[in-house]
């Protein structure tokens, strides 16, 4: 096998344990090919608990870029890539060769800080994405401490979440970006994340921009890592809120901003983009005003 050399791109914000948590697992990857390298590329937006400082402190190796509070995680990830592509991210248990060329990776590996990854999760993406081929990306499924499939690819308009196979790999049609191998060939095709787009969109719109440009996308055989974080925020589905509050919430940047999800539709939905762009705040308006009545 070539060697190969590992981009990992990662983002915090106030996360200090979970973010050392993440390095630790990435730390003790075993059953790696031979002449595999990793290089860490951690882009921190504001952070006041002291994540930059702690991994600064307990991964030298790693490096580490602190931005404001105001850059959203999927602009963090664009310059975690930017650094990768103009060095740094060096030795060290978390690097390559001390001084080697960032510039000469192989795959980008995004990883999201609230993922510990299972001791063989690496090993499983590379073997997959050599059978795959360079021009696949593969995707590692991430599970809830309950056993529960939370992250993974997607499928269909409706962004069905795949569970992983046992044994084999499984087509997608996009994916979540918690874990996500992109081969060089593939970023060189498809690129970054597209800035339009803050959060979560813009990891379904790579993978719908991958597809178009003929890349073929799998899920990695069983679950690669458990996510640490707590149970997410009910936001516009919250019981007992009112119609004008979950229509706040739905509408912010957390969830599907109009401007954002309108040219997400727009790029992979037509022609029902007009139709799928109004119906989630129509459906939130509906749910709400249901709950009250009912309340």
């Amino acid at each position: 096998m070539h060697p190969v050399h590992l981009a990992v791109l990662m983002t915090s914000h106030d996360r200090r344990a979970r973010t050392l948590s993440a390095l630790r697992a990435l730390e003790e990857q075993r059953g790696l090919p031979a002449r595999t390298t990793l290089g860490v590329h951690l882009v921190d937006t504001g952070s006041t608990d002291g994540t930059p400082e702690a991994v600064r402190l307990r991964h030298p190796a790693v490096e580490v870029m602190s931005v404001g509070a105001d850059v959203s995680r999927n602009q963090a990830l664009r310059i975690a890539s930017r650094n990768s592509r103009s060095g740094g991210g060096g030795g060290g248990p978390l690097g390559g060769t001390p001084g080697g060329p960032s510039h000469a990776w192989t795959h980008q590996l995004w990883l999201d800080d609230g993922v510990e990854l299972f001791r063989d999760a690496l090993a499983t993406l590379l073997r997959t994405s050599e059978a795959a081929g360079s021009d696949a990306v593969v995707v590692g499924a991430v599970r809830n401490a309950y056993g529960d499939t939370v992250y993974s690819g997607r499928r269909g308009r409706s962004l069905t979440l795949v569970e992983p196979g046992a044994h084999r790999p499984e087509r997608c049609d996009t994916y979540d970006g918690r874990v996500v191998l992109v081969p060089r060939a593939v970023y060189d095709l498809v690129g970054d994340p597209d800035k339009v787009f803050r959060h979560r969109m813009g990891d379904y719109d790579h993978g719908r921009r991958a597809r178009r440009a003929g890349v073929a996308a799998f899920v990695a055989p069983g679950h690669a890592g458990e996510c640490v974080d707590g149970p997410a925020a009910p936001g516009s589905r919250e019981p007992g809120i009112g119609v004008r509050e979950a229509l706040r919430r739905v509408t912010s940047v957390r969830e599907l901003p109009p401007r954002q999800w309108w040219v997400y539709c727009l790029r992979h939905t037509w022609p029902w983009a007009p139709y799928l762009m109004v119906s989630p705040y129509a459906r939130t308006a509906a749910r709400a005003t249901v709950g009250r009545l009912r309340g």
